[in-house]
């Protein structure tokens, strides 16, 4: 068969021309000849769209990295510091993109390594592609160098697991491990790639993309849906998920608007929805407002979009009665999420943004809500009133004018730690903006995140907000920007500890502080010493001024915040806390 898929043509008269109109569209496949299994699989990565492959290079797979060499003008290769790090810049380019990226590492070491961005993508719903070296298959259950059965370490983890041991078949699984990763609820795949079978010659077409429409709403369940919400007299929408579409995030804004119903967004979701718009209500997850959350168990109606209502979200599962007292319609694409925790009134399996395009076309309603939206966004508002910190830097204020220098398309990704609340409480992410961090807490997500960004999108800024603790874990990859040609902007919050460990330790066992506090290098001179752009701040005043010059550097560049160390999180104190404890 060649590159059109004409063999019949060749062989019989009956055959369609290509070029009728009339002709069924067939999808793309090429036949380049024999090939080493390493080409192949570099070839299918071509072939199924994939732009870009993270990696820390190994011997287990040298056959691949030879094959990458050869469509390195189609297939960029980015070579990273750590497995971790590598993982994470294809979890977040995927979360950018809506496309799936490949991460590449070695067996072993490597792969336990890359276990935490796996483990990311999963509880974050994100299409990501990991490939691992494997020991030759002859080798297998003899305890070889480096040997791991993958299938039973990633299980838990991932949505399939599978390895490749015959090279006739690396199109055939590539093609199905993108269509896993991007299907239903979307999530990470892992590939094992026999050591042998890189070097076997085979010839094997290879197989493009195949068009799959994401499921839409059924109409029935559609106009339950507006008799739900005509019924109401509180409703509220908290939107989630990992990849939207532009369009449906356009629908999702029409029809909220159009109703004039208030949203929140689920932990780390910040960019689904504009936050300045009248009808946002603000962020469920950790360090949520307690005044929100008072107002939402007041709510009458919860419409779930795209969310799998987590723990994060549903503050330990106990924001609403799982028995559905206050009436759920739950709008996911994976029908075995809705009803896993919470049993809805209304289950609508479905796309998340086909939902919206739905959603958006339906009739507005003459909503009688009107004040209970106006009273959740004045919450969302006496929430961004900056109090009066103690100590010279005051943070508030800092995000608040962090908020005004950010372009309009400006790219903020997110570590894990005590500081991350602080962005969301006070900034407006607004329409065009994206703000992504990890939803599982993995420390350590926020550098890497914000160079795929770079990377992806390098003609928008792309900010990282990161903790001291979460810096040193794979801050080191700051060296892949330079290698690159990135330009992220990373704000260190220094506070020289373990904030939320300690925060638990002081309230849960005062006078038991223990393992929490940190040393740290000067992180200025540290990003200086790889030739980027280093400040320190230690005053609100001098905060807009050293961002104005990281951001005019042209280069990697890196804030530190030296911070109170008292002022735990945006709403209490150490000193509070202990005071708590003594009482």
């Amino acid at each position: 068969m060649d590159g059109g898929g004409t063999a019949k043509a060749k062989r019989g008269k009956a055959a369609t021309p290509a070029a009728e109109p009339s002709a069924v569209p067939r999808l793309p496949v090429t036949t380049p000849g024999p090939r080493r299994g390493g080409r192949v699989l570099a070839d299918a990565l071509v072939a199924q769209g994939i732009e870009m492959v993270f990696a820390v290079p190994g011997e287990s797979y040298l056959d691949v990295l030879d094959g990458l060499h050869a469509v390195q003008d189609r297939l960029r290769l980015i070579t990273c510091r750590f497995e971790a790090g590598a993982v994470n810049m294809a979890e977040a380019y995927a979360k950018l993109t809506g496309r799936p990226a490949a991460a590449m590492v070695t067996r072993g070491p490597g792969a336990c390594h890359g276990a935490v961005g796996v483990h990311t993508a999963m509880q974050d719903s994100t299409p990501l592609l990991l490939f691992v070296g494997q020991i030759p298959f002859a080798e297998t259950d003899r305890e070889s160098f480096q040997e791991v059965d993958y299938r039973r370490m990633f299980g838990p983890l991932a949505k399939w697991v599978t390895q490749i041991d015959q090279a006739d078949r690396i199109p055939e699984i590539v093609a199905h491990a993108v269509d896993v990763a991007t299907s239903g609820r979307p999530g990470p795949v892992v590939i094992a790639l026999s050591e042998e079978m890189q070097r076997h010659v085979v010839d094997v077409p290879d197989l493009g993309p195949a068009p799959v429409s994401g499921a839409y709403p059924d109409p029935s369940a559609m106009r339950r849906l507006q008799d739900l919400l005509g019924a109401a007299q509180r409703p509220l929408a908290i939107v989630g998920g990992s990849i939207w579409n532009e369009e449906g995030r356009a629908a999702l804004r029409t029809f909220l608007l159009g109703n004039n119903m208030p949203v929140c967004v689920g932990f780390r979701r910040q960019a689904l929805y504009d936050n300045s718009a009248a009808n946002y209500a603000g962020d469920l997850g950790v360090g949520a407002d307690p005044a929100l959350l008072a107002r939402v168990r007041e709510a009458d109606l919860i419409l779930a979009i795209g969310t799998r209502l987590p723990e994060s979200v549903t503050q330990g599962y106990t924001l609403f009665d799982r028995a559905g007292t206050t009436p759920i319609v739950h709008v996911h694409p994976d029908p075995a999420e809705i009803g896993r925790v919470f049993r809805p009134a209304l289950g609508i399996v479905a796309d998340p943004s086909a939902f919206a395009i739905a959603a958006a076309a339906m009739e507005p309603l003459a909503a009688p809500w009107a004040e209970w939206t106006r009273a959740l966004r004045a919450v969302r508002e006496a929430a961004q009133v900056v109090p009066a910190y103690a100590g010279p830097l005051n943070l508030g204020e800092a995000m608040r004018e962090l908020g005004a220098l950010l372009p309009p398309d400006a790219i903020v990704t997110t570590d894990a730690g005590n500081f991350a609340p602080w962005a969301p409480r006070f900034i407006d992410f607004t329409e065009g903006q994206r703000y992504i961090g990890p939803t599982n807490g993995a420390m350590g997500y926020g550098v890497p995140a914000a160079i795929a960004a770079s990377l992806a999108f390098p003609a928008r800024m792309a900010v990282c907000l990161v903790g001291d603790g979460g810096f040193l874990m794979t801050g080191q990859e700051i060296a892949t920007a330079f290698h690159h040609g990135a330009t992220p902007i990373v704000i260190v919050f220094n506070n020289g500890m373990y904030g939320t460990i300690r925060m638990h330790q002081e309230r849960e066992y005062p006078g038991h502080v223990v393992g929490t506090d940190l040393t740290n290098p000067d992180f200025a001179r540290l990003i200086e010493a790889f030739g980027g752009h280093g400040e320190v701040v230690e005053t609100t005043a001098a905060f807009a001024p050293a961002f104005r010059r990281a951001a005019a550097a042209g280069r990697p560049a890196l804030i530190e915040l030296r911070t109170n160390p008292d002022q735990i999180t945006s709403r209490t104190t150490i000193t509070a806390l202990r005071a708590a404890a003594g009482a």
